[in-house]
C-alpha cells in the first residue's frame, strides 16, 4: 500500500469536489481546476475527507496511487489558498516591470526581454528586483518561475542573474592575479 496514497485528504466546506467519467473537478474560492484520474484509481468522498483507492494491486496501479493523491491534494490546496514562488534579480542595472500581460526584464542583454504571462498566473514586481509568481495551479506556477529564472541564470562568479529567494549560489574564486 502506498504510504502517501492511503492518507485521506481533508478539505474545507467551501471546496466542492466532483467526479464524472474519470475526471476530477475541484472548485473553491480562488477558482476551479480539473484533472483526469489514472486508470485503475478511484476516489471516495466521506464528510470532509477524500480517500484515493486503487482497483487492483498491479504495478501500474500501485505507482499511480500516490501520484493521484498528490495531484488532487495540490488541486485542493490551490483552489483554497493558491501557490506562489518568489524570485529575486541581482546585478547592476537588472530590473523587471509588468506591463499588461507581459513581464519586461532588463538583464544586461542588448535589449529588454519580454516574457508573456500565461492565463491563470499573476505576477507582481516589488522594488524592480523582486518578482512574485502566484496562481492556483502548482505545476503552472513552478513552470513559469523556472522559465523566468532560465532567462538569466545566476552565474557563479558575481552571482548576477535571477534566482529563487533563499537559493544558495555556490561561488567560484575567479582568476588569480599574476605576480
Amino acid at each position: 500500500m502506498s504510504r502517501i496514497g492511503k492518507k485521506p485528504i481533508t478539505f474545507s466546506k467551501n471546496v466542492k469536489i466532483s467526479q464524472k467519467d474519470g475526471v476530477v473537478k475541484v472548485e473553491g474560492p480562488k477558482g476551479a481546476l480539473s484533472s483526469s484520474l489514472p486508470e485503475g484509481i478511484t476516489m471516495m468522498v466521506h464528510d470532509g475527507n477524500l480517500v484515493i483507492e486503487r482497483k487492483s494491486n498491479e504495478r501500474i496501479a500501485r505507482s499511480y496511487h500516490g501520484l493521484a493523491r498528490t495531484l488532487i491534494g495540490n488541486m485542493i490546496e490551490g483552489v483554497s489558498n493558491g501557490f506562489e514562488k518568489r524570485l529575486e534579480i541581482s546585478g547592476v542595472g537588472y530590473r523587471a516591470e509588468v506591463s499588461g500581460s507581459s513581464l519586461k526584464l532588463v538583464l544586461g542583454f542588448s535589449g529588454p526581454v519580454q516574457y508573456n504571462i500565461p492565463k491563470g498566473i499573476e505576477i507582481k514586481v516589488d522594488k524592480q528586483t523582486n518578482i512574485l509568481v502566484a496562481g492556483i495551479d502548482k505545476q503552472l506556477v513552478g513552470r513559469v518561475a523556472a522559465e523566468i529564472r532560465a532567462l538569466k541564470k545566476p552565474e557563479p562568479y558575481k552571482g548576477k542573474g535571477i534566482k529563487y529567494v533563499g537559493e544558495y549560489i555556490k561561488r567560484k574564486a575567479g582568476k588569480s592575479a599574476s605576480a
